[in-house]
C-alpha cells in the first residue's frame, strides 16, 4: 500500500495532502475548544461557519508557503521551519477573524490552544508520513533475501549462520558438512545436510550462492571443493582464516573482489529508453573530462545510444588514450569517436571543437573533485571549476548548441570548502544564462558520492584491506549519499531531457551511508572481521584520522525545501535561488582577476559574496602553499 503511494501522480498526492490538512485543521478546533472548555465541543450557528471557513484559509496560506510542492521523503529542518511560519501565519489569521466575528463566549486562549496544537499535528503528520515511507521503501529491497548454504558445520559456519540471519542480503538457507555426525542436525535453527544433497538444495531453496566457511581447510582441499561446485554454476565465496593468512597459505590478494552493488544493498535504478535516447541518438555529443569516472562512464553509455559523433574531450593524454581504446573495441556500434586534448579553461580550444564538428548535446563533467587537493590549490579549482564552466556554457550559445548538462555535486549545498563552492557557482552561471537566451537549453544534476569513482572511499579501502589494515575513515559519525556510477550516470543522461532551462535536478541517492558500516561492511564482504575493542582478534582494525581540510560530517542534496517530482520517481526537481547575469558578471571579472593575480584572501571573499552559505571549515590553505614558496 505505501509502494503504490509513492507511485501515484504528483496532482493526486497534494490533493491527498490538502485533504488530510483540512481534517485535521478542523479536528485541531474542535480539541483546542474541548480543552479550553473541559468539555466535548460541537459548534453550531456562526462559530460552526467559522470553523468551516479555516481548512480554507489554512490551506491557502500552506499552498503559498510551498508545503504541497515538497516531496515528503525529503523533506529536512528547512522545511519543517516552513511549516512552524506557515501554521504560525494561519493561526494568526484565524484569531484576528475570530475577533473580528466578535461570536460571544470564545475564549482567547482558544487561539493560542490552537497554535499549539495545529503545529504540532501538521508538523507531526509530516514526519510520521516521512518516517513511514523511508522505513517501508527502505525495507522493501529487503524483503527478498537471496539463500545460501554455508559449507562447513564447525565454529566458522556457526558464527556466519548467526551474522547472515541479521542480514538483509543473504539467509542461510542450509549447512552442509562432510562429517556423517553432524548430517541431519540442526544447528542455529539450520538443517545440516550432505555435500551430496547440494544438488537439490540448489534446486529446491533456489540456492544463489556457496559460502565455504572452514578456515582449517588446506589450499588444495578448499579449490577440492570449488571445482566440485563450479558444475553448478553458482557463486561460490571461500572465507580464509586469519591463520592461514599469517602462513601464506592464502594472500590477501586473493580475496574475492568486493561487488559494488554489494556494498551499496540496494537494487539499481530503472531506466527509461526513451528518455535516454532522446538528446543522444543521431547526433553530435561531447562529453567534457571524458576520461574521468563519471566521463567515462557517460562516454559507454552514450555510445550504446547511437550518437552520430561522440566526441571525447579531456585534458589528460592517458586518461584519453584510455577510453578511447576502450571505446573503439565497440565495433558493433558503427560510431564516429574523436578524442580531443584541451582544457576547457582554454576557450578558443572549445569554439574551435564546436565549430567544427557542430555538437548538439554537451556533457560537461570536466571538474576538478578531491576536496582536500582543491582546498590547497583554490585559485586552480576556481578557474578550472568556475572559469572552465563558463568557458564551455557561452562557447555552447555562441555556436548554436541545443543541449547542455552540467554534472554538479551534493557539496554544491550549504558548501564548507572551496570545491563546493565552485560548483555552486558553476550552477548559478547556468542559471544565470538560461534567464537570458533561448539557445542552448542548460540543465544541472545534482548527486552526491559514486561508489568505485576515483575520489571515493572504495578503492582506498580495498588497497587498505590488501595491504592487512587499518582502514581510515576521517571521522565516526561521516555519512555520505552514494549511488553506483552506471546508476548515476543513467539517471544524469535522462534528467537531462527532462530539463526546460536553468533546472537543477536531484537525484535520489537513497538512504544516507555510515562510512564506518562502509568500511566494516567492505571488511566482512572481503572475508575478514572487523578489529576492536569488543573483538580484539579480528583482522582489520578502523583508524580514524580526523576530518580533512574542507570536509564535513554529512552533505545535502538541496539548499531549499522546494522540490517537485518527475516523470521518473529517482530524479526530483529543486528551485533554487539565482542571480541574474547582470549581477553575477561583475562578481566574475573580480574573481577571474583575482585567480590569475592569485590572491587567494581576496578568491575567499569573492566565494563567499557569491555564494553566502558558504562556510568554510578551515583556513585559507593556499597561503600555507604561498608560505612554502
Amino acid at each position: 500500500m505505501i509502494i503504490k503511494l509513492t507511485q501515484l501522480s504528483q496532482l493526486v498526492k497534494k490533493l491527498t495532502m490538502i485533504l488530510v490538512d483540512s481534517i485535521s485543521i478542523i479536528l485541531v478546533l474542535l480539541w483546542s475548544f474541548s480543552l479550553r472548555l473541559g468539555e466535548w465541543y460541537w459548534p453550531n450557528g456562526d462559530m460552526l461557519l467559522l470553523i468551516s471557513m479555516a481548512p480554507i484559509i489554512a490551506v491557502s496560506i500552506f499552498y503559498w508557503f510551498n508545503l504541497y510542492q515538497s516531496v515528503i521523503r525529503f523533506i529536512g529542518l528547512d522545511a519543517f521551519w516552513s511549516v512552524a511560519k506557515a501554521v504560525t501565519l494561519y493561526s494568526l489569521v484565524y484569531g484576528l477573524i475570530i475577533f473580528l466575528s466578535s461570536i460571544p463566549g470564545v475564549p482567547r486562549s482558544v487561539i493560542l490552544i490552537n497554535w499549539i496544537l495545529a503545529l504540532l499535528v501538521i508538523s507531526g503528520l509530516r514526519l510520521f508520513a516521512r518516517w513511514l515511507l523511508i522505513n517501508k521503501l527502505s525495507t522493501k529491497s529487503g524483503l527478498v533475501k537471496n539463500n545460501v548454504v554455508i559449507y562447513g558445520a564447525g565454529e566458522a559456519g556457526r558464527q556466519l549462520s548467526l551474522a547472515l540471519k541479521h542480514s538483509q542480503e543473504y539467509f542461510p538457507a542450509a549447512l552442509i558438512d562432510d562429517q556423517p555426525e553432524l548430517q541431519g542436525r540442526i544447528i542455529n535453527g539450520i538443517k545440516v545436510y550432505s555435500p551430496d544433497n547440494l544438488e537439490q538444495l540448489i534446486k529446491n531453496k533456489l540456492i544463489k550462492a556457496v559460502l565455504i566457511a572452514i578456515p582449517s581447510l588446506s589450499r588444495a582441499r578448499r579449490q577440492e571443493i570449488i571445482r566440485n561446485i563450479k558444475p553448478y554454476n553458482i557463486l561460490v565465496r571461500s572465507l580464509p582464516g586469519v591463520s592461514e593468512l599469517a602462513q601464506g597459505k592464502i594472500k590477501i590478494e586473493d580475496l574475492k573482489s568486493i561487488n559494488i552493488n554489494d556494498v551499496l544493498g540496494r537494487s539499481p535504478a530503472p531506466n527509461n529508453r526513451n528518455l535516454l535516447r532522446k538528446n543522444i541518438e543521431k547526433k553530435v555529443i561531447m562529453v567534457t573530462g571524458s576520461g574521468g569516472s563519471i566521463g567515462s562512464e557517460l562516454c559507454r553509455q552514450i555510445l550504446f545510444l547511437r550518437p552520430k559523433i561522440l566526441i571525447l574531450f579531456d585534458v589528460s593524454e592517458a586518461a584519453l588514450y584510455s577510453i578511447h581504446s576502450e571505446l573503439l573495441n565497440f565495433d558493433e556500434t558503427n560510431v564516429e569517436i574523436i578524442p580531443i586534448l584541451g582544457s576547457v579553461t582554454n576557450k578558443n580550444r572549445l569554439a574551435e571543437v564546436f565549430k567544427f564538428f557542430k555538437v548538439q548535446t554537451i556533457y560537461h563533467a570536466a571538474a576538478y573533485k578531491h576536496v582536500p587537493m582543491v582546498e590547497f590549490n583554490n585559485a586552480e579549482g576556481v578557474n578550472n571549476n568556475i572559469f572552465g564552466t563558463l568557458n564551455c556554457a557561452q562557447t555552447a550559445i555562441e555556436e548554436g548548441v541545443n543541449d547542455f548538462v552540467l554534472i554538479s555535486t551534493d557539496k554544491a549545498v550549504r558548501p564548507s570548502n572551496t570545491m563546493g563552492t565552485t560548483k555552486r557557482v558553476s550552477e548559478m552561471i547556468l542559471q544565470a544564462f538560461s534567464n537570458n537566451q533561448k539557445i542552448t537549453c542548460f540543465t544541472i544534476v545534482r548527486f552526491g558520492n559514486v561508489l568505485g569513482s576515483s575520489g571515493s572511499v572504495i578503492p582506498l579501502f580495498e588497497k587498505q584491506i590488501k595491504a592487512g589494515g587499518p582502514v581510515t575513515v576521517t571521522n565516526e559519525n561521516m555519512i555520505r549519499y552514494f549511488m553506483t556510477i552506471p546508476e548515476a550516470v543513467e539517471l544524469v543522461i535522462q534528467a537531462g531531457v527532462m530539463g526546460k532551462g536553468g533546472d537543477v535536478f536531484v537525484l535520489d541517492m537513497g538512504e544516507p551511508m555510515s562510512i564506518k558500516k562502509l568500511a566494516e561492511k567492505m571488511i566482512i564482504l572481503s572475508g575478514l572481521e572487523v578489529k576492536n575493542k569488543s573483538n580484539p582478534n579480528g583482522d582489520i582494525e578502523i583508524h580514524y584520522t580526523g576530518l580533512r581540510p574542507g570536509e564535513k560530517l554529512f552533505e545535502e542534496l538541496l539548499i531549499g525545501s522546494n522540490v517537485a517530482s518527475t516523470d521518473n520517481p529517482l530524479i526530483m526537481c529543486a528551485k533554487e535561488e539565482m542571480l541574474e547575469w547582470n549581477i553575477l558578471k561583475p562578481i566574475l571579472d573580480e574573481l577571474d582577476k583575482a585567480t590569475q593575480d592569485g590572491n587567494y584572501k581576496e578568491i575567499r571573499k569573492l566565494l563567499i559574496n557569491l555564494v553566502p552559505e558558504f562556510k568554510p571549515q578551515c583556513e585559507i590553505t593556499d597561503l600555507l602553499y604561498e608560505d612554502t614558496l
